[in-house]
């Protein structure tokens, strides 16, 4: 089991900065989110590979929904 990218708080996706496959290295920024008018990036937790994609661009979310895996 890979990595866990989770939601830092309850927004919606505005930009998904990899897809399934996408190299990523830690402290990357691969997604933004948009909570009270403000963009809000996720970071990568690790080095390695985008295995899983859970959420898209212009789904909202919840703190600590899964949005992608990363092993």
């Amino acid at each position: 089991m890979g990595e866990e990218v989770l939601a830092p708080m309850a927004g919606k996706i505005i930009k998904m900065n990899v897809e399934v496959g996408s190299e990523v290295e830690e402290d990357e920024e691969i997604i933004i989110i948009e909570a009270m008018k403000m963009e809000t990036p996720i970071y990568a937790p690790c080095d390695g590979k985008v295995t899983k994609i859970l959420k898209k661009e212009g789904d909202e979310i919840e703190e600590d929904d899964q949005i992608a895996i990363i092993e």
